[in-house]
């Protein structure tokens, strides 16, 4: 498909085009980072702003719904059950609740992997004054889960990965590394916020424990709201570090004295909702499952091989592996003898947003990027690089 004929395809048949006025603002491709809201998420704040402005909480009971319509919204996206999911704050304080809620005993280990992002590898490093070791495997090659399956056979207490590294891009056979933990009785924990809203992803069939990811990437919600899977199965095995009103069983008994946690994953959330970003959440989940998480993943696939090919005719380095591609919407490139971070000054300079992440300059676009969109963006690396 020639340029020209693709950037007639997208205008034609994007509906969604109009919900992410962003495209012609500027070009941008960190969706692995922050994302831009779409249009319905910025209006469902503002309304609900305005109604608070106006009447306070006087409907506060009218806003449960959307609410509950995120954790549905939420429970479709990771082929989970609603009671098992959880609405915290973001994916490193649910690492956190499995790290601290996890009795540990001296020997315990944790296997990582070499390019985890430092919330999935801090949070495990803390553990050492437990007598906890982290023990980290590399996931290059062309089998990136080989060196985890080895460490699996060493029963270590738990695996803890990202379905997407968020530096390379390279994606995991969460499906055969969950199936290998379960055989050998090792809890598997998934920092899911690279992989949940870009295709189709499963707690069920990748047989995890602990899921966790934050809204703000590729589920295209707001900053500080996310969500905190837990199999109902080990959900008595994590100790509970945190204590109020909202995750007791009798929520809205304000008088009863005894209580108890709450049975569902609605004993990690403490206290008051994060009523704000539900909404627009709420609203940034919707789209998703109106576009469709198979057309989505179809669409990222496309961004991504369109933008590996235009790389590649100007002699960029890709380093993301070939065998990513199709399962992360994530490229990062670098060209030999040039300064990486350098040009990625120059291409945030010029409008071009992006990311120095794993060696050199990370791509991310997402299922709605424009063709027009990537043809700027794959200009203006070959006038930055003189190979235009």
């Amino acid at each position: 498909m020639t340029r020209d004929s693709r950037k007639v395809s997208h205008r034609e048949t994007d509906w969604w085009n109009e919900e992410f006025p962003v495209n012609q603002e500027c070009m941008y491709l960190n969706h692995a980072a922050v994302a831009p809201w779409p249009d319905r998420s910025r209006k469902a704040v503002i309304e609900f702003a305005n109604e608070n402005a106006g009447l306070g909480a006087s409907y506060y009971p009218e806003w449960i719904p959307t609410e509950n319509r995120l954790r549905e919204n939420l429970g479709l996206l990771i082929d989970a059950p609603v009671d098992s999911i959880a609405l915290v704050k973001n994916t490193s304080e649910a690492l956190s609740f499995v790290a601290y809620g996890l009795n540990w005993k001296s020997g315990d280990v944790v296997v990582i992997s070499d390019q985890e992002f430092p919330s999935n590898r801090i949070v495990w490093e803390s553990l050492s004054n437990k007598g906890v070791t982290v023990k980290t495997v590399s996931v290059d090659g062309d089998t990136p889960e080989a060196e985890l399956i080895a460490a699996i056979q060493q029963s270590p207490r738990l695996v803890s990965i990202s379905a997407v590294q968020y530096g390379t891009g390279i994606a995991m056979d969460l499906r055969r590394i969950g199936e290998a933990c379960r055989a050998h009785g090792v809890l598997f924990c998934v920092d899911a916020i690279q992989a949940v809203g870009t295709g189709p992803f499963s707690v069920t069939d990748t047989h995890a424990d602990f899921a966790m990811a934050d809204g703000h990437k590729w589920l295209l919600g707001p900053e500080g709201l996310g969500f905190f899977y837990v199999r109902p199965d080990v959900m008595e095995q994590l100790a509970l570090s945190e204590f109020g009103w909202h995750m007791v069983e009798h929520l809205g008994d304000y008088s009863r004295k005894d209580w108890q946690p709450a049975t569902t994953a609605r004993r990690f959330e403490c206290g008051s909702p994060n009523m704000l970003a539900a909404f627009a959440f709420a609203a940034s989940t919707d789209l998703l499952l109106e576009v469709g998480l198979d057309v989505i993943q179809e669409k990222i696939a496309s961004n991504i091989a369109y933008l590996r090919s235009g790389l590649e005719d100007i002699g960029a380095d890709i380093l993301t592996p070939a065998h990513a591609e199709g399962r992360s919407g994530i490229i990062t490139f670098r060209f030999s003898n040039i300064d990486s971070e350098k040009l990625y000054r120059q291409l945030m300079g010029i409008g071009v947003v992006c990311a120095s992440r794993g060696g050199g300059i990370r791509f991310a676009p997402h299922f709605h990027t424009t063709a027009d969109v990537l043809d700027d963006a794959l200009d203006a690396v070959a006038r930055l690089t003189n190979r235009s």
